[in-house]
């Protein structure tokens, strides 16, 4: 029996690819229904891949949404067809309204996908640089309940909170951001550009500088000569890292002590928590079982020592176990999520109570937030100006002992 390579979508909205023999395409096609997957290709083992879809899937990266553009696609979406338009036809209004060629490009395809007859979850399994298991989750259970259209609402507005907490965390850590570069360029202009132009003149004069002086002077001079050759380093040094974290071996240390560092931690765990939360009570809430709604948040965490306690939680789960028990195990949530969690569970209202849970904890973060800055933007101005202050004392112990030296 010959053997045929597929490309399919599993019921938690994960693309999967393999090999199974039939008798022909059609036999391949019903075997994964009746697995509950939803095919997107299937054709012989013995047949390499063209080439054209091999840069068609280059083109594909290149090409991806970012995530604005993602949010901003299904929530249009998700209006239009609750207004009581028709797939083909709100996907036509985006095409005509895109805001550039790449999303454009996108929905096009998607459009031409669903009028060749694919459902809108094996469309946008056909993109994965741009949309995630959790949108083909979602709108596989909207698609299956009937439900398309608030789901795709649900899903905008799971997007626009994550999207608005995300803007949140950057709006508040912009300022410090700034105050460190500008802090960090005046103090290398008054190294390798203000302290070279005296240092002719102390030399001329032949007098004995302070200690401190003549060490800022070396340190000018390291930091000239050194300086390019140090930001060549740290690029390297930074691309080799990124190449590093991309392995999980690697990675998963580096999120676990992440999570216990002293300020940082409880404000990145209390970030992980509000994704974790609000990301489940959406699955649960259009109707994703437990299992299956675990599987896709798990991939949404961005953090895998989280993704590992959810991953081991869920298969405690499925030999009976509550939800709540099993994250307390691995204290890597907040001890409140775990609470609402049990409450959401002990009552049956465990959409709801994530849902509130997210609230709270996206509150908590902003607040935590704002409270570092204070702290932080305070503390970067005093050592600057201690930094600033020493190298100008420094200057003003060599001109009075030039002119100690006059006298």
């Amino acid at each position: 029996m010959p053997s045929f390579r597929y490309v399919a979508v599993d019921q938690s909205g994960t693309v999967r690819r393999g090999t199974i023999e039939a008798a022909d395409e059609t036999a391949v096609i019903d075997q994964l229904h009746a697995q509950g997957h939803i095919p997107l290709r299937a054709e012989p083992a013995g047949r390499g891949w063209r080439l054209g879809e091999l840069l068609a899937v280059d083109l594909g990266r290149r090409r991806s949404l970012t995530r604005p553009e993602v949010a901003g696609v299904i929530r249009e979406l998700g209006v239009m067809l609750g207004a009581g338009q028709d797939l083909d036809r709100a996907l036509r209004f985006l095409v005509e309204t895109a805001p550039g060629p790449r999303v454009r490009d996108v929905v096009d395809d998607l459009r031409e996908k669903i009028r060749g007859g694919s459902t809108l979850t094996a469309a946008l399994a056909a993109h994965p640089e741009s949309f995630s298991p959790l949108h083909i989750g979602l709108v596989r259970a909207g698609e299956a309940g009937g439900t398309l259209a608030g789901t795709l609402d649900r899903l905008g507005a799971l997007l626009e909170r994550e999207r608005g907490l995300a803007a949140s965390i950057q709006s508040a850590l912009l300022y410090p951001a700034i105050l460190v570069v500008a802090a960090t360029a005046s103090i290398m202009l008054l190294l390798t550009y203000v302290l070279p132009q005296f240092t002719p003149f102390f030399a001329q004069n032949g007098a004995e500088l302070p200690w401190s002086t003549q060490a800022l002077i070396g340190v000018g001079h390291v930091v000239a000569s050194g300086g390019p050759w140090a930001l060549i380093f740290l690029l390297i040094a930074g691309l080799a890292g990124r190449r590093a974290l991309a392995d999980p071996a690697w990675r998963l240390p580096v999120d676990r002590r992440l999570l216990r560092l002293p300020v940082v931690g409880p404000l990145l765990r209390e970030t992980i928590a509000a994704r974790f939360t609000r990301t489940l009570g959406t699955l649960l809430r259009n109707g994703v079982p437990l299992i299956g709604a675990l599987g896709i948040v798990e991939k949404a965490l961005g953090n895998l020592a989280a993704a590992a306690a959810v991953e081991a939680a869920a298969a405690e789960v499925k030999t009976g176990s509550g939800l709540a028990p099993a994250l307390e195990r691995f204290a890597v949530f907040p001890v409140r999520t775990i609470h609402l969690l049990r409450l959401g569970e002990e009552t049956a209202q465990l959409a709801q109570m994530s849902l509130r849970a997210a609230d709270i904890h996206d509150e908590t973060v902003r607040l935590g937030l704002q409270r570092l800055v204070a702290l932080v933007v305070p503390a970067i101005t005093i050592i600057m100006g201690a930094v600033v202050a020493g190298i100008v004392a420094s200057l003003l112990t060599a001109m009075l002992s030039l002119n100690d030296l006059a006298m």
